[in-house]
């Protein structure tokens, strides 16, 4: 089931994402607003749009959600393995996103402090 969950949220956003989708999406609208006279611009007929199209929005931010918390840990993993690769690299940095805010804004104000260094270095030379 976790494969095949993950197989069709790999290819999703590929689908979602389309021109193909966005054409489909505007000829449902055509569609829709050529059915009015035929429902009399009916209660019914405008809650139906509004209504799937909530659903469609919902489903569409969990599947965003899951696809971006997926991205966010590969891209941390890639992250950690370049740390820990890095004689010079400190790997207590590897699990930075678990430390407390003020703990990585004392990190964030080292690395601004180390850039304005380097900055003065730089305007000094020839």
């Amino acid at each position: 089931m976790k494969a095949q969950l993950r197989r069709f949220v790999a290819g999703a956003p590929g689908i979602v994402g389309s021109p193909w989708t966005f054409f489909c999406a505007v000829l449902a609208t055509a569609l829709w607003l050529a059915t009015g006279p035929v429902f009399g611009w009916s209660g019914g007929w405008v809650l139906w749009p509004a209504t799937v199209s909530s659903l469609a929005a919902f489903l569409l931010v969990l599947l965003l959600q899951y696809t971006q918390n997926r991205d966010t840990r590969a891209i941390q993993l890639k992250l950690d393995e370049l740390i820990r690769s890095l004689d010079q690299a400190r790997t207590q940095l590897v699990h930075l996103e678990h430390l407390s805010d003020e703990e990585i804004e004392e990190i964030e104000d080292e690395f601004r402090e180390l850039r304005a260094n380097q900055a003065a270095q730089a305007r000094r030379r020839p």
